[in-house]
């Protein structure tokens, strides 16, 4: 049995760490918040840019002399995978789902046939994949979490980046994998193609307006448009994933830390139960050694 001093310090090494946990559960929240506005405000751009991309892609789908942001290369083959994931951890099984998914995908994709490379954006999930997919990673972006918002220019670094490989013919579809922030206790792993563009490439969105043909007159034309707006919609789309996983990861640290802080309370109880037995049995025991030393007398 352990002494009682052995009881007193666990019990006070547990109660510091309730109170680190406890700290870092507010100061999720507090960041959530922030990330949740900035979410809830780029929803409607991004809708609004998707469904403007859609109706002019639909115009111009007979076109196969297009941009081949739309049209892509012809082929199939190369795919480029950008998972973005945490830079810390301490959020539950946020970046483990995610890798987790990924894995998936890259057996799926490869069963098929395909040639598929992996870009990181996110230390969590760099150092989660590298170790399954050493050859398979091509680069990787971090630090961008150490920042209190997620900026256009982070996402515009990862964007150019995209568009640079694929206009080196390095890669024929590139694909977003992400967390999707759905509610606080939900954030799911879903992967959103964004080169060669598909209507279907946006997050489902069951409030979303339908996006109904409309008899437009474009000026100038539009393979001129598109190929002026794909290269800004891929910033878009990085940018709002990258929003989303911000949202997700403090989701999930403020309820991986919740639950941190309720488990350290019910091990305190149970310690501090422990210790008054183990004191009570102490003092008993030198109860009748007193008691059977005055009798031997």
């Amino acid at each position: 049995m352990p002494s009682l001093k052995q009881y007193r310090d666990r019990i006070a090494s547990v109660k510091s760490t309730r109170k680190i946990t406890s700290a870092m559960k507010m100061v999720a929240a507090s960041k959530l918040r922030k990330a949740q506005e900035q979410a809830e405000a780029s929803q409607p751009y991004a809708r609004a840019m998707q469904a403007m991309l859609t109706r002019l892609a639909s115009a111009a789908q007979n076109n196969s002399a297009g941009p081949r942001l739309l049209v892509g290369t012809g082929q199939d083959t190369r795919h480029l995978l950008v998972v973005m994931s945490s830079d810390r951890g301490l959020c539950g099984g946020f970046n483990a789902n995610l890798i987790r998914f990924v894995r998936a995908e890259v057996k799926r994709l490869q069963d098929m046939g395909k040639d598929v490379k992996i870009c990181c954006v996110g230390r969590k999930g760099r150092d989660g994949l590298r170790r399954t997919f050493p050859g398979l990673m091509v680069d990787s972006f971090v630090s961008f979490g150490a920042r209190k918002r997620v900026q256009y220019e982070d996402a515009d670094q990862v964007a150019q980046y995209i568009l640079a490989q694929f206009a080196g013919q390095n890669f024929d579809v590139v694909t977003l994998v992400y967390n999707e922030f759905r509610s606080v206790l939900l954030q799911k792993p879903v992967a959103q193609q964004i080169i060669p563009f598909t209507a279907t490439a946006s997050v489902s969105n069951d409030n979303a307006p339908a996006i109904t043909p409309v008899p437009y007159t474009f000026e100038p034309d539009e393979g001129e448009l598109l190929a002026g707006l794909l290269p800004k919609n891929i910033g878009v789309q990085v940018f709002r994933a990258m929003i989303d996983s911000a949202a997700g990861e403090q989701a999930a640290r403020m309820t991986a830390m919740d639950n941190a802080t309720r488990n350290a309370g019910d091990l305190i109880k149970r310690l501090t139960l422990d210790y008054n037995r183990a004191r009570q049995a102490y003092i008993t025991k030198e109860l009748i050694e007193i008691i059977s030393g005055a009798e031997a007398v």
